[in-house]
C-alpha cells in the first residue's frame, strides 16, 4: 500500500494515528537542521517534520530532497507548536512525525517553478505534463469532469441515448477548412475529421433514436484564438418532434446541473430571451454582455431634419445613427480616444466622433452643428450629465452597432465596469437572420449552416426569395457576454431543403454530391427535429474563470496549432507517403 491517506485529509482528529503518505516535494525548509517539506497530492498538502534528534538517518537523508522529489513516508500524526497552526490550509493544524522514508524517485533541474505560473506559454505547451501538476490546472481539469458528469448523468434522466459518430467522415463545406486525411486503400480519396456531427446526428433522428446526445470530438482547420483550437468538444444533442422552447427548457435544466455539480450554485431558470435584432440593437453583439450599461441609443428621429450632413446623410441614405454614454469617461485621454478610432475604423467607420461634458461644456468639433432641440434630445435619450462621453456611429446598421458595441467592450475594460463578483448571466438570443451576403463570393450563405429552417411565418418571404428579411428558427445560448453554444430546428422536408440549396448557389451535381445521403434519408420519413451544440471548453473556461480555453484542455496546442511536447505536427515517412500516394510538393529552386 502506497498510502493510507491524501495530503489533504489529515485533521486533528487523527493525531496519534499511524499514516502512510504518497506524493512530492512542494517545497523543503532548513529550521536549523530540522526539515520541514510540504508533502503534495493531488488533493492537497500535508506538512512533514524531520528532526534530527529523532532520527537522524531520515533528517539526512531529508537534506537531499529537491523540489518535486517523489517520496513516501511512514510516520505519527501529531499536532501542530502551538502559534505555528496555518489557519489557510486543511491540514494546517497537524504534521507528520516520519518513521520510514522511501525515495520512490527523483527529479531533474525544473523547467520552471512549480507554485508559479510561467509567464513562456511555449514551455509550458513544451512541459504540458509538468504544467498539470499546478494546482489550478489540476481543479480544472477536474471541474471540467463534473461538467462532463454532470452532462450525462441529466440527458440520461431526460431520456437521451449517447451514441458516437464517425470521426473519419465526408469533407462538406460547413464553414471552415477541413482537417483532411488521406485513403490508402482508395488512392487520391479523402475522409475528413468532423466539424460536427451535425449530419450524423439529423440521420439518427431518421433513424429514429428521437433523443440523441454525445460529448463529440469536432476539428476544424482555422486561426486560433484564447477561445479557439483545432480540435475541441461539445456537447451535442438532437431530438425529434421538439420546438424551440424543449430545446430551450432540456438546455437549462442541463446547464442547472452542470453549475450545481461544478460550483454548486443555483442558477436562474428561465433563461431570458432577445431577439436578434434587439440583442444587436442594444448591445452592438449577438452575445451581449449585460452585466454593465452603456446601451446603444437610437437617434434616428432627433437627426432626421438635421443640419449635420453626416448624421443627415446616414438617414437618408437607410442608414442610422446611434450613440452610446459612457458615464464619468470625460476624463478620457488622448491615446484612449487614438485607440477607440482605430477600433471604429477597424469595424467599417469612417472616424468617431464624441463628445464630452466637462464643466458644463459639450466639447466636440460636432456640437456646433446640433440645433438647441437636437442638444436637449439628445440630454434626454441618453441621460448625459456632467462628466459623460458620448460616442456616435452613423452608418448601415449593422455596422453602427458593431462599432459600438466594440467600443462599448473595450470602454468598460477601461473603466472596469465588468462585475469582479461572479455573476452568471445567461440569456437566449433568437431569430437570427437565416442568410447572410458575403461580398467576397457575391453570394448569400447561411448563417448559421445549410439545414437550418426559416421561420414558419417566413416562408412567404423566403419563397420570395426576399432573403434579407427572413429568419431563422436558430437560437444562441450565451453566457456573460460569451456564445457557449448554438442551435436550431432542421428542415426535415426533402423539398424545402432542395430550395435551401438552390437560394445557397449549391448545384443539382453539388447537392447530390455533398449531400445525396441526407436527401435520400429526408424521403424516408424524417420527423421534425432540431437541437444545440455547446462548447465544452468555452463552458468550462467560464465556470472554472480561466483566460484560455488551453488551461481547461490537458494538452492543448499553441497559438500556432502546434504541440511543443510531442513536436507535432511532423514529418513522416516517404514510405508513408508512397502507401498513401501522396508527393509533396517541393519549392523550385532559384
Amino acid at each position: 500500500m502506497y498510502r493510507t491517506h491524501d495530503c489533504n485529509s489529515l485533521r486533528k482528529n487523527d493525531i496519534g494515528k499511524q499514516v502512510t503518505l504518497a506524493g512530492w516535494v512542494q517545497v523543503s525548509r532548513d529550521h536549523g537542521g530540522v526539515i520541514f517539506i510540504d508533502l503534495r497530492d493531488r488533493e492537497g498538502l500535508t506538512q512533514v517534520v524531520f528532526r534530527p534528534e529523532e532520527n537522524t538517518k531520515l533528517a539526512n537523508q531529508a537534506h537531499t530532497f529537491r523540489s518535486e522529489d517523489v517520496i513516501q513516508i511512514i510516520g505519527r500524526v501529531a499536532p501542530r507548536v502551538p502559534g505555528t497552526e496555518n489557519p489557510n490550509l486543511a491540514t494546517g493544524d497537524i504534521e507528520v512525525i516520519p518513521s520510514e522514508l522511501t525515495i520512490l524517485n527523483r527529479a531533474d533541474d525544473l523547467p520552471f517553478p512549480i507554485d508559479a505560473e510561467p509567464h513562456n506559454e511555449d514551455l509550458r505547451m513544451t512541459y504540458r505534463y509538468f504544467d498539470l501538476r499546478r494546482p489550478p490546472l489540476s481543479r480544472n481539469l477536474r471541474l471540467r469532469h463534473r461538467a462532463a458528469k454532470a452532462t450525462r448523468d441529466y440527458l440520461d434522466s431526460q431520456g437521451y441515448v449517447e451514441v458516437e459518430t464517425p470521426i473519419l467522415s465526408k469533407s462538406t463545406p460547413e464553414g471552415a477548412r477541413d482537417f483532411l486525411v488521406p485513403s490508402r486503400l482508395t488512392p487520391g480519396k479523402f475522409y475528413a475529421l468532423p466539424q460536427a456531427p451535425q449530419q450524423y446526428k439529423q440521420l439518427l433522428m431518421v433513424a429514429g433514436i428521437e433523443r440523441y446526445f454525445q460529448i463529440a470530438k469536432c476539428f476544424r482547420d482555422e486561426d486560433l484564438r484564447a477561445d479557439r483550437q483545432p480540435e475541441f468538444t461539445q456537447i451535442d444533442i438532437e431530438a425529434s418532434f421538439v420546438t424551440p422552447d424543449d430545446i430551450f427548457a432540456v438546455t437549462e435544466g442541463m446547464l442547472a446541473s452542470i453549475f450545481k455539480a461544478a460550483r454548486k450554485v443555483d442558477i436562474k431558470k428561465p433563461f431570458d430571451r432577445l431577439t436578434y435584432r434587439e440583442a444587436v440593437g442594444r448591445f452592438g453583439s449577438d452575445k451581449p454582455d449585460r452585466r454593465f450599461g452603456i446601451e446603444l441609443v437610437d437617434l434616428g428621429e432627433v437627426f432626421r431634419e438635421s443640419a449635420f450632413k453626416v448624421f443627415r446623410g446616414a438617414i437618408d441614405t437607410h442608414g442610422v445613427v446611434k450613440a452610446i454614454n459612457a458615464k464619468g469617461f470625460a476624463g478620457i485621454t488622448i491615446g484612449q480616444a487614438d485607440e477607440l478610432t482605430e477600433i471604429a475604423k477597424l469595424y467599417g467607420a469612417k472616424g468617431l466622433a464624441f463628445i464630452k461634458i466637462e464643466n458644463g461644456e459639450w466639447k466636440s468639433p460636432i456640437v456646433k452643428f446640433f440645433s438647441e432641440a437636437e442638444k436637449a434630445a439628445l440630454q434626454s435619450n441618453l441621460n448625459i450629465e456632467e462628466g459623460d462621453c458620448v460616442f456616435f456611429a452613423a452608418d448601415k446598421w449593422e455596422i453602427a452597432c458593431e462599432v459600438l458595441g466594440r467600443l462599448r467592450l473595450r470602454i468598460a475594460e477601461i473603466q472596469n465596469l465588468k462585475p469582479k463578483s461572479e455573476i452568471w448571466d445567461f440569456l437566449w438570443v433568437i431569430d437570427f437572420p437565416l442568410f447572410e451576403w458575403s461580398p467576397e463570393e457575391n453570394k448569400w450563405n447561411a448563417m448559421h449552416h445549410p439545414f437550418t429552417r426559416p421561420k414558419t411565418e417566413d416562408m412567404p418571404l423566403f419563397d420570395a426569395k426576399n432573403f434579407p428579411e427572413v429568419r431563422a428558427e436558430a437560437y444562441d445560448v450565451v453566457l456573460n457576454g460569451v456564445e457557449i453554444g448554438g442551435g436550431s430546428i432542421r428542415i426535415h422536408e426533402p423539398q424545402l431543403q432542395e430550395k435551401m440549396f438552390e437560394a445557397l448557389g449549391i448545384s443539382s451535381e453539388d447537392r447530390q454530391s455533398l449531400f445525396g445521403h441526407l436527401l435520400r434519408a429526408l424521403r424516408l420519413g424524417a420527423p421534425p427535429h432540431g437541437g444545440i451544440a455547446l462548447g465544452l471548453d468555452r463552458l468550462v473556461m467560464l465556470i472554472c474563470g480561466a483566460q484560455s480555453i488551453r488551461d481547461v484542455m490537458a494538452f492543448p496546442k499553441n497559438n500556432r496549432a502546434m504541440d511543443l511536447m510531442t513536436q507535432s505536427p511532423a514529418e513522416v515517412d516517404a514510405r508513408q507517403l508512397r502507401d498513401l500516394s501522396i508527393k509533396l510538393a517541393r519549392e523550385k529552386k532559384l
